[in-house]
């Protein structure tokens, strides 16, 4: 069409004045040339730049110009059209209203830290601060000199330490919690900077309790699965003891069972204690076995003042009989054919041996009373317990003895400890139940023992209280994502 023109070709040029300045002159078909002209210093030193512009002019043009462009030089010229067109950058700080003295404060304010850790059989006070990053020889100098303060070193390990310091290493506080004489309640000692000085308070209070879930699924033992979920060996053995009378945890578990439980955590000023039986109760737990599902709640019956588990349908979980003298533990040795251990001989073996420390508690499997508290040969201290309906209990090889003859007790009762008395290869428990006189298998009178009943007047009580675990049992389990088919 007349006057419209082709697009114009730019062949760029590049010249060095030998006066220094840089001249870049974009040249097209037309009547007009657009001029830019950069001053700099450095011009010479730009000279072979010039003549590889000439050989490798499209390439080499825009380099040339982002780097001149970083010298800051002045330019001045004329671009029309072919330049972009001209930016203006506005900036604006915003402070917030009152940020000066905000930021004073925070500079003048001091930084405390805080660090926890437990106390050791071989701690000093200077060892004792220094893992708990303290750098204060006056503090720990005074806890070398006051008799309240060493009790911090002194006494049974374990204690629950807290230090705050200030940013230099300097000790602020130190607060200590430990065991109390008294049941349910703990020590807290506190070592204050006072002023100049120092102070030292020791008080009693109550422990607390907070509820907790867990879940977890069995790969090879049950006290290996609440390992991986993270809970307390207490749980796995009050799980053991909730269900024992369902479930054999020595034979009948199987690969992929599952587990959920709502248990107590005693606490001290809100930290989880560590000594003791730090867990407190497991007030629920579901048991999935072979695809069938156990399920327990602790419930205290108005009648009954101990309390007991029960199954979600109000049926107690608890009965007549124990399924062991000892909490959960490993049978070396059950009722079957076995070679006796001196003898060398096959003998059938009336008992199940389990094997644990010596020192382990004992304890009755059923209320009755003591027959026979004392020595009998092979068996070393022995302790015969008469229970209901021609029934009795045996326990031999012990290290002590803990009741008399003629003594009435109750089921749980501790009756001695586990020893190695009479003829025995190392410490372990003899446990044997009779029936009439013969020996039975222990397993099979727990299972086929009474079990206890729910009195008809709580069971409106029991409902509520099931229900309420019930949910939290569901939680725990969608927690661990769990899921489980219950069978019947």
């Amino acid at each position: 069409m007349p006057g419209i023109l082709p697009a114009p070709r730019v062949v760029p040029d590049w010249c060095i004045e030998p006066k220094g300045a840089v001249h870049l002159t974009s040249r097209a078909p037309g009547p007009t040339d657009a001029e830019v002209t950069f001053d700099h210093p450095l011009a010479r030193a730009l000279r072979p730049i010039n003549t590889l512009a000439r050989r490798h002019p499209h390439s080499v043009a825009a380099a040339v110009v982002v780097a001149l462009s970083g010298f800051a030089a002045t330019a001045f010229g004329t671009a029309p059209d072919s330049l972009p067109p001209p930016q203006r950058v506005v900036s604006e700080t915003v402070v917030p209203e009152g940020i000066s003295a905000q930021l004073e404060a925070l500079a003048a304010h001091e930084l405390e830290l805080s660090r926890n850790d437990l106390t050791r059989a071989s701690d000093t006070a200077d060892g004792l601060l220094k893992r708990l990053g303290v750098s204060d020889p006056a503090a720990a100098e005074f806890i070398r000199r006051d008799a309240a303060a060493r009790a911090l070193v002194e006494g049974r390990p374990g204690k629950m330490v807290q230090a705050s310091t200030r940013d230099d290493g300097s000790l602020v506080e130190l607060v200590a919690r430990y065991p109390a004489e008294a049941a349910g309640q703990f020590t807290r000692l506190t070592i204050a900077r006072d002023g100049a000085g120092w102070r030292v308070r020791r008080e009693t209070a109550a422990l607390a309790s907070e509820v907790k879930l867990g879940s977890g699924t069995i790969r090879s033992s049950l006290f290996a699965a609440s390992d991986e979920a993270r809970l307390p060996d207490a749980v796995a053995t009050q799980i053991a003891e909730m269900f024992a009378g369902e479930i054999d945890f020595r034979r009948d578990l199987r690969r992929g069972d599952t587990f959920s439980v709502v248990y107590e955590t005693l606490t001290a000023d809100g930290e989880a204690i560590t000594w003791n039986q730090a867990t407190g109760r497991v007030l629920a737990a579901e048991f999935v076995n072979a695809g069938k599902a156990q399920q327990a709640v602790w419930f205290r019956d108005g009648g009954n003042a101990r309390g007991a588990y029960f199954g979600f349908d109000g049926q107690s979980k608890r009965r007549a009989f124990l399924t062991s003298p000892l909490e959960f533990s490993r049978v070396t040795s059950g009722f079957a054919m076995r070679l006796h251990p001196i003898a060398r001989t096959w003998r059938q073996h009336k008992g199940v041996d389990y094997a644990a420390p010596t020192g382990t508690p004992v304890r009755s499997v059923g209320d009755g009373v003591v027959d026979f508290a004392g020595w009998q040969n092979g068996y070393g201290n022995v302790v015969e317990v008469r229970h209901s309906n021609g029934r009795s209990t045996l326990y031999a090889h012990l290290s002590r003895i803990d009741v008399k003859r003629g003594e009435r007790i109750e089921q749980g009762e501790h009756v001695g400890a586990v020893g190695s008395t009479g003829w025995s290869t190392g410490p372990h428990l003899h446990y044997e139940v009779k029936v009439n006189g013969e020996q039975q298998d222990p397993m099979i009178v727990a299972k086929a023992s009474e079990a206890l009943t729910l009195a008809p007047a709580s069971r409106v009580a029991f409902a509520a209280v099931a229900a309420e675990h019930k949910a939290r049992i569901d939680v725990a389990r969608s927690l661990a994502g769990v899921a489980v088919g219950l069978g019947e």
